[in-house]
């Protein structure tokens, strides 16, 4: 098959196009040819070597973590598919490579396609849906009443968010940009701030839930927002101690952790509030219902631009100019 290689962690380092083995099919697995797939910054960053530490790949690896296709076959112990089926997927953390034509992805991480989208659309999902309803749903547990301030509402993760949040009876409020601003306003954004000339600081109180993705500046500026009991999710860092049990790291490890997030959470625990960090994991049940949302008409995706295979390269570019609303795809075949 044919996919694009990392070759070594390099920042900005090329990727190569290059002819791989297919891929092994596993007891649980399903073999997905894929259709079309997303790119996004975590792309870039696991190729840059910015996790590298804690999310180890030995190059050369095949980059890629969003995924539509149709299964074109099962491993023995396979239940919930079939050949034919046609899916989306996160594939889970040392298993991604959707920048390919062929990936092997364990079923329970992945779930048939929302029958309203195509394949590209159903591609620009995944990660940045389930970031979405791991942060809001399963860590912040968002109630009807509660207002939430999702940063960079125009990206990948926003423009979900954003949804979602409405969909669990919120108020959302978002920074963008003004040309921005009709998209995030149609998505159901309630409050909507420029961020090249206002400051949420001076104008956001009282929240419930700020969903952050920004730099350290803006977290501490978040933090401030939030009414006493609120609760901080950042999809940026500092990765908390929570965070380093959860994926077994050693000590040290562990204690680095703790220093990178101790300026944060004395913050946190200053003005009453609560900060956690999701690194989002794959979960085809959940892709299962945020899937249903999309059917019924609670969730849309945002696909800026759509890249053929043989720009890769080139679509990979393109997000990390920051300049892209919504997701920017691959069409693969």
């Amino acid at each position: 098959m044919k996919a694009y290689v990392v070759e070594k962690y390099q920042k900005k380092g090329p990727l190569r196009l290059a002819e791989r083995p297919d891929p092994q099919v596993q007891n649980a697995d399903v073999l997905i040819r894929v259709h079309a797939s997303a790119v996004n910054l975590i792309d870039s960053k696991v190729r840059d070597g910015e996790f590298k530490i804690f999310l180890p790949y030995r190059p050369p690896f095949v980059l890629g973590h969003d995924v539509a296709g149709t299964v074109v076959k099962v491993g023995p112990g396979v239940s919930r598919f079939k050949v034919g089926d046609e899916i989306y997927a996160r594939p889970r953390d040392h298993r991604i490579g959707t920048f390919a034509e062929l990936i092997a992805i364990h079923q329970d991480d992945v779930a048939l396609k929302p029958r309203t989208l195509t394949m590209e659309e159903a591609s620009s999902v995944p990660l940045v849906a389930l970031t979405a309803w791991q942060a809001l749903v399963d860590v912040a547990k968002v109630k009807p009443g509660e207002k939430v301030f999702i940063q960079a509402g125009s990206g990948g993760v926003g423009t979900i968010a954003i949804q979602l949040a409405k969909h669990l009876g919120a108020t959302a409020a978002t920074t963008t940009s003004a040309k921005n601003a009709a998209l995030v306003k149609s998505l159901g954004a309630d409050v909507v701030i420029d961020y090249t000339t206002q400051d949420f600081e001076k104008i956001f109180s009282g929240y419930d839930v700020v969903l952050h993705s920004q730099d350290p500046k803006t977290l501490a500026k978040s933090l401030n927002v939030l009414k006493p009991g609120g609760r901080l999710v950042s999809i940026s860092g500092p990765p908390d101690p929570a965070f380093a049990t959860a994926l077994g790291l050693n000590a040290v490890l562990k204690l680095v952790i703790r220093l990178l997030s101790r300026s944060v959470r004395k913050q946190a625990k200053r003005l009453g509030v609560d900060y956690s960090f999701l690194f989002m994991h794959a979960d085809g049940r959940q892709l299962e219902q945020i899937a249903g949302l999309i059917d019924s008409g609670a969730i849309r995706p945002v696909v800026d631009r759509i890249f053929p295979f043989a720009q890769t390269p080139e679509a990979l570019a393109y997000v990390e100019t920051g300049r892209a609303k919504g997701k920017v795809v691959i069409k693969v075949q």
